[in-house]
């Protein structure tokens, strides 16, 4: 145990993340969206750029979020007239997202907005020590199989 609160890697990560969070959220709130909006849209406009037209689950896997919050979201995104959800003529239930010409515009903006809060939050360490660190954070290595002897 920590000999004291500013030793303990759990509470410094979330002091740091809620700072973040508040960057973001202050960079977007003028380009009218939510982080988590922000996030859907910039991975639909990824996916549609990269000639994919993705279901809610495929967004929901690429964003890391929960599926039925996704659907919520994506639905103010096309009430925004960002996005528009059809039905995938292959499978009924599900909807195939496209970004709209408004949201194409507004994603690229939002992402350099976004990408520019980063590299000021960022900015204390190198970008070379960062991106592999919460790399190793975001997808930890699998445990090794247990030795069956």
């Amino acid at each position: 145990m920590p000999l004291s609160p500013d030793d303990s890697p759990g509470l410094l990560l979330w002091h740091a993340t809620l700072r973040w969070q508040r960057d973001i959220a202050a960079t977007l709130a003028p380009l009218g969206l939510t982080h988590v909006q922000f996030v859907l849209l910039a991975c639909a406009w990824w996916l549609n750029s990269q000639g994919e037209r993705p279901n809610q689950l495929t967004l929901a896997r690429q964003a890391g979020t929960d599926v039925k919050m996704t659907s919520q979201v994506l639905r103010t995104l096309e009430q925004k007239g960002l996005v528009t959800r059809e039905a995938d003529p292959a499978d009924a239930r599900a909807k195939r997202l496209r970004v709209t010409e408004a949201g194409a515009d507004l994603a690229p903006r939002a992402i350099a907005a976004v990408e520019l809060a980063d590299a000021r939050f960022f900015q204390p360490v190198p970008v070379d020590q960062v991106v592999p660190l919460l790399r190793r954070l975001a997808h930890p290595a699998p445990d090794p199989p247990a030795d069956p002897h």
